[in-house]
């Protein structure tokens, strides 16, 4: 199997377990439990969901030993193709027309982001000064995204949660191709950059938890979108990357941008789920209400059911 193959073999697992997660991380939102960092981590679905986060990380790492961010990231959006129909299911219910059409478009669009992307096993790596710029600037555009205080912020936070697993991303690039070189893991740089990357994959899924709130496919969709574009631009810059195919890889790339914003669209306009209702109060009449007043099934883009260069 040469280089390629194993990094799009790696990826595929790495978005299954990604999926599972997110769905676990949105169920939690929805009900109410990710309210605070301590009633986090005193629920045991969380810490289940974190180590699904951790174990597709380390899939995702592994594959970034073997290929380009260009070509790892945007394999990312599979994440969205296997968490739309498991949210659905641990729901018991159809997906949606909506969103098998906004979750095909985004992934269609990514694809063709994909196709100009394919390039040899990478070989440049960031230095520390270079590590510590992409921090630097990643942080202060996920302050910027995440400073107004808005209940219906969920999309600001997706897509800084896409930018800190972008950025998580390349730092876990420069610590595997530098250890897989025969290099120090106990230098300077590579602690220094292996400390980033706890800090920004960490942030990255706490973001991810605050923007599934408002549900799974529309925020999901925008951290797949915004990951990858992310990560290409810094691979370009920083470390050499390039697009293939001139002019015509341009114009795949643009034309898959464009797919991929009109599925977000698709997938933003699929109405949320209501609220859970709150426990009743022992002792409290139990309040019933019309049949005509019960909501119809919500298709899910919103639903709440059970990342990430």
């Amino acid at each position: 199997m040469n280089a390629t193959a194993l990094a799009v073999a790696l990826c595929l697992a790495s978005a299954v377990a990604y999926a599972a997660a997110a769905v676990a991380q949105e169920r939690l939102a929805r009900a109410g439990a990710a309210r605070s960092a301590r009633a986090l981590l005193g629920n045991g679905a969380w810490w289940w969901s974190a180590g699904l986060n951790a174990a597709a990380a380390l899939l995702h790492a592994a594959a970034l030993r073997y290929g380009p961010l260009t070509l790892v990231q945007p394999l990312g959006a599979l994440t969205l193709v296997a968490a739309v129909p498991l949210g659905a299911r641990g729901a018991g219910r159809r997906v949606a027309a909506t969103e098998w059409r906004g979750t095909l478009a985004t992934v269609a669009g990514l694809g063709l982001l994909l196709l100009p992307a394919s390039g040899p096993a990478p070989d440049d790596t960031l230095t520390l000064a270079e590590a510590l710029a992409v921090s630097g600037t990643t942080a202060a555009l996920i302050l910027m995204l995440t400073a107004v205080k808005d209940p219906r912020s969920g999309l600001r936070h997706a897509t800084a949660s896409g930018l800190a697993s972008a950025a998580a991303s390349a730092l876990t690039q420069t610590v595997a191709v530098a250890g897989g070189r025969g290099g120090s893991l106990f230098s300077v740089r590579v602690l220094a950059v292996a400390l980033l990357v706890v800090v920004f994959a960490v942030g990255g899924m706490l973001l991810s938890q605050r923007a599934y709130r408002g549900g799974l496919g529309a925020p999901l969709a925008v951290v797949n979108l915004a990951n990858p574009l992310a990560a290409a631009a810094i691979g370009m810059v920083l470390l050499g990357e390039r697009l293939q195919g001139g002019a015509a890889g341009l114009l795949l790339a643009s034309a898959g941008a464009l797919a991929a914003a009109r599925g977000v669209l698709l997938l933003t306009r699929t109405p949320p789920v209501p609220d859970p209702a709150p426990a009743p109060v022992p002792g409290s009449a139990p309040a019933f209400a019309p049949a005509s007043a019960v909501p119809p099934a919500v298709p899910l883009g919103a639903l709440t059911p059970v990342h990430h260069g």
